[in-house]
């Protein structure tokens, strides 16, 4: 017998997205463990000391590591120094944008702003599009048409996934969205998210960026060599593999069309390396459900509620040992997802969204 799926529309101006508004479940009440307000006041203690430190790594490294580069340059030698470089530029820059974009990451604004503006650069997204992007992403995470940062959608384009290891469609649409945008135009889809006084900052921003990567593209020509794009530009592309590594995981292979974050996201455990690159978003629901937590206070968050939410995964091997096989699912069955098995101790699913907007097997 043929198995009856529900047929997604993505686009923030589809059908879905309409559905969700009209059923209530854009901008829902979403479920959030109990906790103290004490204990949370001091979860939400912003300090510029983590951030600092962490800072001066990331960057003093890159500086490192790009000077041993290019010091090897035209020998082999060059190549792990690059290949590290580039996770921190394509890979680092990912949470170091999502963090800062929270305002949480320092204490002091200018130094979130600060880092914030490089990070988007690095990572090739428009600081103001993805400041009011990632809004709604909270607002609506996985609720099919209005949460514009789906990283898979179902049923998944599996192609797609592997090409983005490598970063070669995200850096062609960041491209095309970087011209677009520096023409002047904003595309509909942003214009649902943006507010109107904002817009003429994101076309600023694109004008910025491209007089950047003309003079980069300049000076590569200039001395006949890709060494300058090697730092600027190339790196979004050859260290793109870690952040989408990590990314895919957060909600990779999960329920959609929810309001509990322990449907939609995943914890993971990671090693110290993966954490400092990812800014511990690999304790992913804990984030979702408090997005105001700094980076630096998730592990104790997530002591702190672990009895309520879904085991984490042990390691990122595990993540994807249960999430390819619920992508290969979904090739057959766009409505399949991994349901999230609570401790004792956790209290019930909220389903009637669930139960209403996402009927199909599990």
């Amino acid at each position: 017998m043929a198995i009856q799926t529900t047929k997604r529309d993505y686009s923030l101006l589809g059908a879905s997205g309409r559905t969700a508004v009209e059923t209530g479940l854009a901008a829902a009440e979403w479920y959030h463990t109990d906790i103290s307000r004490k204990e949370m006041k001091a979860l939400m203690q912003r300090s510029d000391a983590p951030a600092v430190r962490d800072t001066f790594v990331w960057l003093g490294s890159m500086a490192v590591l790009a000077g041993l580069g290019i010091a090897f340059w035209g020998s082999w030698l060059c190549i792990p120094f690059f290949l590290a470089y580039g996770v921190l530029y394509g890979s680092a820059s990912d949470s170091r944008w999502h963090e800062c974009g929270h305002g949480t990451a320092f204490k002091t604004r200018w130094m979130n702003d600060a880092v914030y503006q490089i990070a988007c650069f690095m990572i090739m997204r428009n600081p103001v599009t993805w400041r009011w992007s990632h809004t709604r992403h909270h607002t609506d995470t996985v609720v099919v048409g209005r949460d514009p940062e789906i990283a898979v959608m179902r049923p998944p384009d599996l192609f797609r996934l592997v090409l983005n290891f490598f970063g070669f469609l995200d850096v062609w649409h960041a491209v095309i969205d970087m011209m677009r945008n520096a023409f002047g135009v904003l595309s509909a889809s942003e214009k649902t998210f943006i507010p109107e006084m904002e817009q003429p900052k994101t076309i600023l921003v694109a004008r910025v960026w491209v007089a950047i990567y003309a003079a980069t593209i300049g000076a590569a020509v200039a001395v006949g060599s890709i060494l300058p794009l090697m730092l600027i530009g190339l790196p979004r592309i050859y260290g793109a593999w870690h952040h989408v590594l990590t990314g895919l995981l957060q909600h990779g292979g999960l329920a959609d069309n929810v309001i509990d974050h322990r449907l939609n996201s995943r914890t993971v455990y990671m090693n110290s390396i993966s954490r400092f690159i990812y800014w511990n978003m690999n304790y992913h629901v804990e984030h979702h459900m408090f997005p105001m937590v700094p980076y630096h206070a998730l592990p104790r968050l997530h002591a702190m509620i672990k009895h309520d939410l879904p085991a984490a995964s042990p390691s990122m091997w595990s993540g994807y040992r249960e999430m390819i096989p619920a992508f290969l699912h979904q090739l057959r069955n766009e409505d399949y997802f991994l349901k999230r098995e609570l401790p004792q101790t956790a209290r019930p699913y909220r389903e009637e969204f669930h139960n209403e907007l996402a009927p199909a097997a599990q």
